[in-house]
Formats: structure tokens, C-alpha cells, sequence
């Protein structure tokens, strides 16, 4: 199983990801987690952030991700994507793919700018980031939608995608 968060920088795809592996962690000994920033500089950063790098890094998450799920592990991914035709492919490759939109607006992550990616883009030190000068597209048909714009507390959020995903319940009596 993938799950498999996306969203703007700085709109809660990490924080969220991590309070899923909090959740699962007792449940699943397989569990793995795919961080777009940890695998960037897991192969040795060597990527930019153009628009065909991005492709390149998201392909690159996407085999890891189905390689890992074909042994039967749990994988969760956060990772920002600009292009629909991924997720599409997720879909048509990943069994029991489950897609996280986490919705916050470019007003919200530009207040928080977490990274400082914004201001960087703002004061033209930066560029190719995703909602500015690379478009962003929001996924259609997101198995779940979290309001990155009002979070609430991140477990709660995990809380309900697991009551939500058949695969990820304990039976009742198991811990």
C-alpha cells in the first residue's frame, strides 16, 4: 500500500505524513517513508528544481515507492507535484494506492513559508518553485482532502484517514 500526500510546500504534507507513521508504526513492521527533500538528497542532490528535474525526482519516488509496496511494505510519500499525469500513473501502478490532497492556499503557505522558498522567490533569489513560476495543479479526485488552510491537530487528521482506510484498520482486540 502507498499513501501518498501531496500539496504545496509548507501546506502540511510532512507533518501529516509523519503523524501517519506515528499512528502505523505499531501496526506495521514494514513501514517506510518517502520524504521528497530525504530522497532529493538521498542521490546526492544532484537535481535542480526545473520543471523536467521535478519530473525526474517524482518518477524517481514513484518506482522507489511501487518497489517497496510489490514487497508488501506500507508506504507513505509526501511530495509536491506539478504534473496530473503522475498521479494518474500511481493509479494505474500502485496497488491499493490511497492519494492525500492536502489543500492549503498560496496566501497559507506563504505566511507560514516554512523553508523560506517564498520570500526566496519573492526577493528573486530562487525560482522553479511550484504555485509561482511552475503552475500548480490541484489533484482531482483525491481519495481524501485535509484543510492544510485550518489544520487540525495532525494525529486527528491521521486518526480519520485510518478509519477511513479498510487496509489500515487493527481488528478489534488487537493493539
Amino acid at each position: 500500500m502507498v499513501l501518498w500526500l501531496t500539496g504545496l510546500s509548507g501546506s502540511g504534507k510532512s507533518t501529516l505524513a509523519n503523524a501517519l507513521h506515528e499512528a502505523l508504526c505499531p501496526r506495521f513492521e514494514g513501514l517506510v517513508m518517502l520524504d521528497g527533500d530525504q530522497v532529493r538528497a538521498a542521490f546526492g542532490d544532484g537535481l535542480g528544481h526545473t520543471q523536467p528535474e521535478r519530473v525526474v525526482q517524482v518518477e524517481r519516488v514513484q518506482r522507489i515507492a511501487k518497489l517497496l509496496s510489490d514487497q508488501r511494505l506500507v508506504v507513505i510519500v509526501a511530495l509536491v507535484y506539478q504534473d496530473p499525469t503522475r498521479l494518474t500513473w500511481n493509479r494505474d501502478n500502485i496497488e491499493d494506492y490511497v492519494e492525500i490532497y492536502v489543500d492549503a492556499s498560496m496566501d497559507t503557505v506563504q505566511r507560514r513559508d516554512t523553508k523560506g522558498l517564498y520570500a526566496a522567490f519573492e526577493r528573486g533569489e530562487t525560482e522553479n518553485l511550484v504555485g509561482c513560476d511552475i503552475p500548480w495543479v490541484p489533484p482531482e479526485g483525491a481519495d481524501f482532502v485535509v484543510d492544510g488552510d485550518n489544520p487540525i491537530d495532525p494525529g486527528v487528521s491521521a486518526a480519520r484517514i485510518l478509519r477511513d482506510v479498510p487496509a489500515l484498520r487493527v481488528p478489534k482486540g488487537e493493539n
